[in-house]
């Protein structure tokens, strides 16, 4: 790794360095003067590449500049500015706004040895209320923060909301593209704060961020880390002991710490729907307007109640006619992604149709290829797909637009059950204790997987290349 840089020198010819404020496997953070801002501080963090071969290092930078622009776009006062990102003497830079303040692991910390207690519950429910609709505004942009920690989320001086820092989605493409083997599951979180299918095959859903979320709730609550509150045999939560809430806000903890993410809410929202429906806010003053926490679940049932809940315009509205995507070609998008980012592909196929109904199929293609995090295979998978022609378009309504999505799901299935045990029994010698919960997501993500893509997804996320190769050679396809 290249040396720590020392204070007072000047980095991109404008910042100069202050002090270190920290370290990590992913490099260093910074506090830096802005010379052609009047001094204005900011936060520099460096990530610095274990492997220096040029072809490495020009693919990170490819890579490094399609991940700042996405932090580019982020705009939401409780988030720090993006200001800059660039490239030096083979390092990759990012400059970012510095929040002045104490981290929630330090006003813990102070809480505990001044007053003797943590947080109380209308204090915790105040300060999700206040979060909440941050990782609402990021999930909806289609971004995961896959790094919520107490030690990640500040209160600045003179501001009553907490801003959420660090965000772990360049660490994660960067660990991606210098792991020894390219492995899409590349773990990015903190041990005892991210949850099992994030810490053990690299996977993130927004319902891991709200898992996250929930850690830091109980330990404000409990005044004790993530470690304490487990049992140390059976990892299985005792928060209970130390943490005495309502009825009702300890049914929403639980459910934001269950164990399967299928458990879990799936959306920011849903929790914030559910702390009002629960009139946990009434007592605090707080009233959320309907419009603001509405829930979206990516079915069609839910979308339908969504409707029964607008007025008769805005209803009538979403059924005008919209470009009509034919399922054979949704169906090539959904197999050839899959090749690069396993069975997870079936939910981003139909979670893009529902955010974008209106979408063109030459942008369908670029939306599936930002979720490929290698510069290489992200140009790939576009070059394999066909755009149909303008008189292979057809017109449907919304519902129709769904409806052909799930045409998608229909190809093959896998109902072998001796193959599922077989399959079960192989993937433990090579991925540990964690592969029924492998086997039973990649399942949950793609009930009607063939067997051939059930192995290569399994391979996916087997963190060694080797162990990987040895798994595909032991398995036995049915029929072969």
């Amino acid at each position: 790794m290249l040396p720590e840089i020392n204070p007072g020198t000047f980095v991109n010819n404008r910042y100069q360095i202050q002090k270190l404020l920290g370290q990590g496997g992913f490099g260093r953070t910074y506090l830096v003067s802005d010379t052609q801002r009047f001094g204005d501080r900011c936060v520099l963090k460096e990530f610095v590449p274990a492997n220096t071969k040029e072809s490495l290092l020009c693919k990170a930078r490819e890579l490094f500049t399609r991940e700042a622009k996405v932090l580019y776009q982020i705009n939401h006062p409780q988030i720090p500015k993006f200001l800059a990102f660039f490239t030096e003497n083979e390092r990759l830079f990012i400059v970012q706004e510095y929040i002045d303040g104490q981290t929630y692991a330090e006003l813990l910390s102070k809480r505990l040895s001044q007053e003797k207690k943590p947080f109380s519950e209308v204090e915790v429910l105040r300060w999700l209320l206040d979060i909440l609709p941050v990782l609402d505004y990021l999930h909806q942009q289609n971004i995961i923060h896959r790094d919520i920690a107490l030690d990640n989320i500040m209160l600045p001086r003179n501001y009553s909301q907490p801003v959420l820092i660090d965000f772990g989605v360049v660490k994660q493409k960067v660990s991606q593209l210098f792991s020894e083997d390219f492995n899409p599951g590349s773990v990015v979180g903190k041990v005892g704060y991210s949850p099992i299918e994030q810490i053990s095959v690299g996977l993130c859903y927004p319902c891991s961020d709200l898992y996250a979320l929930g850690v830091c709730a109980v330990v404000l609550l409990s005044g004790k880390m993530p470690d304490m509150l487990r049992d140390s045999l059976t990892l299985q939560w005792q928060w209970h002991s130390y943490v005495k809430v309502s009825h009702k806000f300890n049914r929403i903890l639980e459910k934001m710490l269950a164990e399967d993410f299928r458990e879990r809410y799936q959306s920011a929202a849903e929790i914030l729907y559910e702390l009002q429906s629960n009139g946990l806010t009434g007592n605090m003053g707080i009233s959320l307007p309907y419009k603001e926490i509405q829930t979206q679940h990516n079915t069609t049932e839910n979308l339908e109640f969504a409707k029964t809940r607008q007025p008769e315009e805005v209803r009538e509205s979403q059924t005008e006619t919209l470009i009509y995507l034919n399922p054979e070609f949704l169906e090539n998008c959904q197999k050839k992604l899959a090749t690069f980012v396993g069975p997870i592909a079936s939910v981003l196929v139909k979670k893009t149709l529902l955010k974008y109904p209106q979408i063109t199929p030459q942008e369908l293609v670029e939306k599936l290829a930002e979720s490929i995090p290698h510069p290489q295979k992200y140009q790939e998978f576009k070059n394999s797909i066909k755009i149909p022609l303008k008189s292979e378009l057809k017109t449907a309504t919304f519902q129709s637009q769904i409806s052909s999505s799930k045409k998608v799901d229909s190809y093959s299935a896998t109902s072998n059950s001796e193959f599922l045990q077989h399959c079960r029994q192989e993937l433990v010698s090579s991925a540990g204790p964690f592969a029924s919960f492998i086997l039973d997501d990649t399942l949950a993500q793609n009930p009607q997987i063939t067997p051939e893509e059930l192995v290569e997804a399994l391979a996916a996320k087997i963190p060694h290349n080797q162990r990987a190769q040895e798994f595909r050679k032991r398995i036995k396809l049915p029929g072969k």
